[in-house]
């Protein structure tokens, strides 16, 4: 089956539509699917509820969105680097869902897994765990998390063949995979496609049955969202 598509545009076409949940890939800015975000924006749909580790930065990734005000909802665990998103927040324009980062994560990959909820110790006693289930294990407190299964993911590779399969390129991973495992429909963006069988089993990341679209972007931008550089004087 060939799961490629012309453009980021033809991707999310027929299948995004106003109120519905999207998982977007990415760590800050490593490994984003920088053009179906923006083809995401050109759609126009509205009240989203986004889930993602972070909320892009202000004028690009999911910054984007929050400027043309297509996003209601922020499920995320770090949002420190938008200043829209602050703005939005603390006016009550702007709803949010922190979330421990690793809960995230198996937030993600459980719903991908047909698994319903969780236990973890993470955010036992905090406000975290208000209004959740928590319940005793082996003499340790455990909250209980809901997964998340979203209406659609938009994940970022490297490499894929034309069935979808992935890999991914180092730190570039990071929530990828979970997101793409959580969405009921996933499209990937990826800077080289090959033919199906071009790559070894053994070597995929992410196997094609999660993945549904592909798009090519074979320069993408790759921002750098912070850059520290050492002061060397006197040294």
């Amino acid at each position: 089956m060939d799961k490629v598509y012309p453009s980021a545009a033809e991707a999310l076409k027929g299948v995004v539509a106003d109120g519905q949940t999207i998982a977007v890939g990415g760590f800050g800015l490593c490994g984003i699917p920088e053009a179906l975000i923006e083809a995401l924006r050109d759609t126009g749909v509205k009240n989203l509820t986004c889930v993602s580790n972070n909320a892009g930065v202000d004028g690009f990734g999911l910054g984007q969105l929050l400027d043309t005000r297509q996003i209601k909802k922020m499920i995320a665990s770090y949002v420190g680097e938008n200043k829209e998103f602050a703005r939005q927040y603390l006016a009550g324009e702007l709803e949010l869902e922190f979330t421990p980062q690793g809960t995230l994560a198996e937030k993600l990959r459980a719903g991908g897994a047909g698994i319903p909820a969780f236990f973890t110790r993470t955010g036992v006693g905090t406000i975290v765990a208000e209004g959740k289930e928590v319940k005793e294990f082996n003499g340790e407190q455990y909250v209980m998390e809901e997964s998340i299964v979203a209406d659609v993911s938009l994940v970022k590779a490297w490499k894929a063949d034309r069935a979808g399969n992935l890999l991914f390129r180092k730190t570039a991973r990071n929530f990828n995979p979970n997101v793409a495992m959580s969405g009921k429909v996933t499209i990937v963006e990826v800077e080289e496609i090959v033919e199906t069988g071009d790559l070894d089993p053994d070597h995929i990341h992410l196997p094609g049955i999660f993945v549904h679209r592909i798009v090519l972007n074979a320069n993408p931008e790759k921002r750098i969202e912070v850059r520290t550089i050492r002061n060397t004087e006197g040294a």
